[in-house]
C-alpha cells in the first residue's frame, strides 16, 4: 500500500475519489449518494470560493490502481487568523476496514498540515457553512438529513485507534407534528415579537429570498458569526451558499424574522428529497431530476437547518419566536414530522429551549481533534 496526494485535474484520481463511498456503502440502505457536481466542487479552485484564501489536499492510499481509503486535509487560513488558531482540519474520510489504511491517512495529513505550521488535526469539517459537522456515531439506523454526512459504525473504533479525542458532540432528532406542543410557547413568541417590535415574513418566490441576500449576510457575520466556531462569510462564499440553499428550498418553509426592515433572525427548513436521491444514484439527469421535483412535492420530512437570532434578541425571548415558527412550518402542511438538525450539545441556552419541545433525539455526530 501507499499513500498520495490526489491530482485533482487529473480524471483518474478524481473518478477513484467518487467511487470509493459507493464500493463502501453498496451495502447500505441508510446512505445516500453526493448530488453529481458535488465532489466536483470540493476540488475545483476556480469555482469554490474556499480557494480564494485557504488550501486543501486530497489523500488516498492505493493497492496498486485501487483505492482503499481517503481524506481531505484542509488549511482554512481565514479561520486560523479570526480564532488565532493553528488548525487543519479534516473531511471526506471514507477507508475500508483498516488500521494500516486509517495509519497513512493520518501520517499523509498530520505531515501535510506540520509542513504548514499547523498543530492540531480536527473534524470531520468541511469547506463551508453548510458542510455537516462531525462523524456519526449514534443513529446509524437513521437515513441522514439533507447534506448531513453518513458514516459506517466501525470509522468511530478507526479514529479512537489513531488517538483522536473526541471534543464537541452535535445532536438531530426528530419532531412529530401532532406530537404535544406546549401552548405556552406560543402564547411567550407572541408577546415577546409585540414588546420587541418584531414580526415574521414568509415567502412565495425565490426572486424575494435572492433579494435579501445581502441582509442575511450582514445578520450573520455581525452576530452568528461571533459564536460556535464561525468565521464571517466572504461575498463569494454567501453567492455559493444562497446557490445551494436555492436549489433545494420551498420559499414556503423559510421565515425570517424583522425588527422594521432589518433582518434579525431566521428558520430554514427544506423537503427532505433524500430517498429520491438514493434512488436517483445522485444523478441528475433525465429521471434524476423527475425523481428530486416529484419528491420536492410529496415528501412527509422536513429538514431544519439553520437557525438564527441577533445578538441583542438572544436570551430574551427570540430563540422562542423561531421554535414557534418551527412549529407552525409543520401545523398546516403535509409534513408529518421535522428532523432538527445538528444542535451542538454545548449550546446551553439552546438545549434549554429545546427541552419543552416532544424531540426524540436520534443521532449523534462527533468532532474529534489530535495534537501534532
Amino acid at each position: 500500500m501507499q499513500i498520495r496526494e490526489l491530482d485533482t485535474e487529473h480524471r483518474a484520481d478524481r473518478r477513484a475519489w467518487e467511487d470509493l463511498p459507493a464500493r463502501l456503502y453498496r451495502c447500505s440502505a441508510q446512505w445516500v449518494p453526493p448530488l453529481a457536481g458535488e465532489a466536483r466542487f470540493a476540488f475545483d479552485r476556480r469555482t469554490n470560493p474556499f480557494y480564494a484564501h485557504s488550501e486543501a489536499a486530497f489523500l488516498g492510499v492505493f493497492a496498486g490502481a485501487r483505492l482503499l481509503g481517503r481524506m481531505a486535509v484542509l488549511d482554512n487560513s481565514r479561520y486560523n487568523a479570526h480564532h488565532g488558531r493553528r488548525t487543519a482540519f479534516f473531511t471526506l474520510f471514507e477507508t475500508v476496514d483498516d488500521d494500516e489504511v486509517v495509519d497513512l491517512l493520518f501520517q499523509g495529513a498530520s505531515d501535510w498540515a506540520k509542513r504548514r505550521g499547523l498543530s492540531q488535526l480536527v473534524g470531520p469539517r468541511g469547506f463551508g457553512a453548510l458542510d455537516g459537522l462531525g462523524l456519526l456515531v449514534q443513529g446509524h439506523e437513521y437515513v441522514p438529513a439533507m447534506g448531513i454526512p453518513y458514516h459506517l459504525p466501525y470509522y468511530e473504533r478507526l479514529l479512537l485507534g489513531q488517538g483522536l479525542r473526541g471534543i464537541e458532540d452535535l445532536h438531530s432528532g426528530y419532531m412529530q407534528r401532532d406530537g404535544v406542543i406546549p401552548e405556552r410557547l406560543h402564547a411567550v413568541a407572541a408577546r415577546v415579537m409585540e414588546r420587541r417590535g418584531l414580526h415574521v415574513a414568509t415567502f412565495r418566490h425565490k426572486r424575494e429570498l435572492r433579494a435579501l441576500i445581502p441582509a442575511f449576510r450582514q445578520l450573520y457575520n455581525r452576530s452568528l458569526a461571533l459564536v460556535a466556531d464561525n468565521i464571517p462569510l466572504t461575498d463569494p462564499e454567501v453567492a455559493a451558499l444562497a446557490q445551494r440553499l436555492l436549489s433545494i428550498a420551498d420559499p414556503r418553509l423559510l421565515k425570517l424574522v424583522f425588527r422594521g426592515d432589518e433582518l434579525v433572525g431566521f428558520v430554514f427548513a427544506y423537503p427532505d428529497i433524500n430517498t429520491a436521491i438514493q434512488r436517483s444514484g445522485g444523478r441528475l439527469w433525465l429521471l434524476g431530476w423527475a425523481r428530486l421535483l416529484a419528491a420536492q412535492r410529496t415528501t412527509r420530512l422536513v429538514d431544519i437547518n439553520g437557525m438564527g437570532i441577533s445578538q441583542e434578541h438572544q436570551g430574551l425571548g427570540g430563540a422562542t419566536i423561531l421554535f414557534s415558527e418551527l412549529i407552525k412550518t409543520l401545523v398546516g402542511s403535509r409534513f408529518e414530522r421535522a428532523e432538527l438538525v445538528q444542535i451542538r450539545a454545548d449550546n446551553e441556552r439552546m438545549q434549554r429551549e429545546l427541552s419543552s419541545l416532544p424531540i426524540q433525539w436520534a443521532k449523534v455526530h462527533r468532532l474529534y481533534a489530535l495534537d501534532l
